[in-house]
């Protein structure tokens, strides 16, 4: 790639990542030129960081002594870090591309942004975006986050139809650039948060400094997603539910979060309802239905949509534990860039699945 003068790190969090490490690491190195890559390791228990001394001696490794999570894994050695103009956020459960960091930095040196991320597509369906961000994030006027190019659990096929630079209202933690000074200013990522939708309130809270959030769909990366913890794993439930509504809770104008955390509590419990209700039936009238390995599907999603229930419903109990800590924390803004109507509203009622054609806002 093109020899980068600028001083940027390259940060990959990492957690019992060896077999990810073993399938992206090299890709990475390859295709990053002289930049410095840097592993943090999360105490992991695989032999990760063995991997690394021995067959990546240039990576440097910061090693915890504990599962730190997402956020305070990076703040840890962020915060302390001064040789870089730049940070690099990266999951170990990513391949990167030819050329991928020179464009975004491309962004930075013309004074047009803080923040950015690259497009995202899936490493299993290449040609699809992927979950974890795809061409950029954005919340709806509930605080409910969506993408361009995904919605739901709904991926859209890179067509390239986003590839013109837009502002986003939040950048992926699956890989985003952010200036190091800025994230310093921000004093890194939220670390009650642990994993999930840190990247958002960190977004939004930038909005307060007035910066611009990018997409650049020059530079492509791909995601196989899972690196830390499983896709299907129901606990994503459990931090996705509790971390947007203690973000609301943190950054929403008073009088938006007296409207809006009601209406969020009814959708929850909906979800709530109808995941228990669903599981029970699959359980009690459906699996009887069907003999040997049928069955035992069946009696496995029953009990994944209870344990979906009941984890939406202990993020609500964490919720209130977390209250006043998070009500100290409160330094509202009203955000810039969000959908204003419900993506619930326009996915499940008006049908719209595609981020295209929702109205412009």
């Amino acid at each position: 790639m093109e020899e980068i003068k600028e001083e940027i790190g390259i940060y990959i969090l990492n957690y019992n990542g060896i077999n990810w490490l073993k399938k992206n690491l090299n890709n990475i190195i390859k295709n990053s030129g002289t930049i410095q890559i840097i592993i943090i390791d999360n105490n992991s228990h695989d032999n990760s960081v063995d991997y690394i001394e021995k067959h990546f001696p240039k990576v440097e490794i910061y090693t915890h002594k504990t599962n730190y999570g997402f956020s305070k894994g990076y703040n840890n050695v962020l915060l302390k870090e001064n040789r870089f103009k730049y940070y690099i956020l990266l999951n170990n459960d990513v391949k990167v591309t030819e050329n991928w960091i020179n464009p975004m930095l491309d962004l930075f040196n013309r004074g047009q942004a803080k923040i950015v991320q690259p497009k995202i597509l899936s490493a299993i369906k290449e040609k699809q975006f992927d979950y974890a961000g795809a061409a950029g994030g954005f919340i709806d006027i509930m605080g409910i986050p969506f993408c361009r190019g995904r919605i739901f659990n709904t991926l859209e096929l890179d067509c390239n139809q986003y590839n013109d630079s837009v502002d986003i209202f939040w950048a992926s933690g699956c890989c985003f650039m952010i200036e190091s000074k800025l994230f310093k200013k921000l004093n890194g990522l939220d670390e009650d948060l642990f994993m999930h939708q840190e990247e958002i309130d960190l977004c939004w809270r930038g909005q307060k400094e007035n910066i611009k959030i990018l997409y650049c769909p020059q530079s492509t990366i791909y995601h196989y997603g899972g690196g830390t913890l499983s896709t299907q794993n129901p606990l994503k439930s459990f931090y996705n539910h509790r971390n947007n509504l203690l973000i609301l809770i943190k950054n929403l104008p008073i009088y938006l979060l007296m409207i809006i955390i009601p209406v969020r509590i009814i959708i929850d419990y909906s979800l709530i309802i109808s995941n228990l209700i669903s599981g029970l039936l699959y359980l009690v009238f459906i699996s009887p239905l069907y003999l040997n390995k049928i069955y035992d599907t069946n009696i496995q999603y029953g009990l994944k949509k209870i344990k979906k229930g009941f984890l939406i419903l202990f993020a609500h109990i964490s919720v209130i534990f977390l209250l006043k800590k998070f009500i100290k924390k409160r330094a509202p803004i009203y955000p810039t860039r969000v959908h204003l109507r419900s993506i619930i509203f326009d996915y499940y009622i008006m049908r719209i699945k595609q981020f295209s054609k929702l109205k412009k806002f």
